[in-house]
């Protein structure tokens, strides 16, 4: 084991929102030399992770270069149920098709951050393994560790109550089955969003009251927009893993200013003295949009190259600020047939998924030549002469006969 003094305050200190029980405690464990098995567990309800679940994994790999065992739990099971944390109604049910089929290629997107080979590798679990194997004798026993007071303190079932919307007995259990992963797994420590204390220490009341045994949590702080919205998948303004460099530049570029300081604390490796020196440039009168800039290429490295990250910047810089169109543009083969337009924006990778390109052409983004798109049922078909169809300010495609 690597005791690192230094290392250990970095990962106790660095976007950590809260440590239960405290995080001196936990400092203690680690510095004792004692060997810790912890794991972060990830709800496939979209084919693509994003930088928050970055942020995580990237938690989870100072951990595993301390020498930790680390294990990324996929949420087979729980995908299917719905976490309704934060939810003011009641989610849409996944099949197991569903789950599976979105958590694909989520190994090779966590593998920018974890090391699943080599030295120390980390583990992939999927917990519909135990979970699935529970008869309904498992499941009521689960439930008798905890009450309905406990569960009714989530804000948002008191709020879903005081509104009169429904509380679907199903979503009570979503917690019972991320906190009996801890048990399964017979964990030290779980790493999660600050979002998801709730579900991380009902683990920590299976696990203590099953084996007799203590849990550490560590809840990761949420990046958040200027209104206080997280960026995830439900709630859009994601930046996904799956982003291709100049999409995932651009929208960089894009966001809030009041968010530049936040994601070069949470979702970067730069020192803190080097944000210090950025948060006083900025103070100072720097454009805010060039230490984006900054930003955009750290974070399109991190997670792609430096070579593509150079690529993304100089496209961004020949689109969006020098208003040019790039010289080379994707092309689109229709191959003949008539399509929607929500279908053309996901074949063209312009979406990721129907619902996000009804989202983009609601929001006014979506053109055809030099005509907005507004019907999201609006046909496409395949024409003598060349389309551009274009995304925001910065990303095009030739749609061919």
């Amino acid at each position: 084991m690597d005791i690192d003094e230094q290392k250990i305050d970095r990962l106790l200190t660095r976007g950590v929102a809260m440590v239960y029980p405290t995080a001196e405690k936990l400092r203690e464990v680690l510095m004792s030399g004692k060997r810790l098995r912890l794991y972060n567990g990830i709800d496939p309800t979209a084919p693509f992770m994003h930088i928050g679940h970055a942020m995580q994994l990237r938690k989870l790999r100072e951990f595993q270069e301390l020498g930790h065992e680390v294990i990324m739990l996929i949420g087979s099971f729980t995908a299917m149920i719905g976490d309704p944390t934060d939810k003011l109604a009641t989610r849409k049910q996944l099949t197991k098709d569903d789950v599976l089929a979105n958590a694909e290629s989520y190994k090779q997107q966590a593998s920018k951050f974890l090391r699943f080979d080599g030295e120390n590798p980390a583990q992939l679990k999927f917990n519909d393994e135990w979970l699935g194997a529970m008869n309904f004798a498992d499941v009521v026993d689960l439930a008798s560790h905890f009450t309905v007071q406990q569960m009714m303190e989530r804000d948002m079932f008191e709020k879903r109550l005081t509104e009169g919307k429904p509380i679907h007995l199903h979503e009570f259990f979503y917690p019972l089955m991320q906190g009996y992963d801890s048990v399964a797994m017979d964990v030290d420590l779980e790493v999660g969003g600050n979002d998801q204390t709730f579900n991380m220490l009902a683990g920590r009341t299976l696990l203590r009251e099953m084996k007799q045994k203590e849990k550490f949590v560590l809840a990761i702080s949420l990046l958040t927009n200027s209104e206080g919205k997280k960026m995830s998948k439900s709630e859009g303004g994601v930046v996904a893993l799956t982003d291709a460099p100049e999409e995932m530049f651009g929208k960089l570029m894009a966001m809030d200013d009041g968010m530049i300081l936040p994601y070069f604390r949470l979702a970067t490796d730069v020192s803190d003295d080097e944000i210090a020196g950025i948060e006083s440039s900025l103070s100072g009168g720097t454009n805010p949009r060039d230490v984006k800039m900054r930003l955009a290429e750290t974070v399109v490295t991190m997670c792609h190259d430096a070579q593509k990250a150079g690529e993304a910047k100089e496209h961004f810089l020949q689109v969006f600020s020098r208003k040019e169109m790039p010289d080379e543009i994707a092309e689109l083969a229709l191959g003949g047939r008539t399509l929607t337009i929500v279908d053309v924006l996901v074949e063209a990778g312009f979406a990721p998924s129907k619902g996000e390109a009804k989202r983009l052409i609601e929001q006014g983004g979506v053109k055809i030549g030099s005509e907005i798109v507004s019907d999201v049922m609006m046909q496409v078909s395949p024409r003598t002469d060349e389309a551009i169809l274009q995304k925001g300010k910065r990303f095009f495609v030739k749609l061919l006969p």
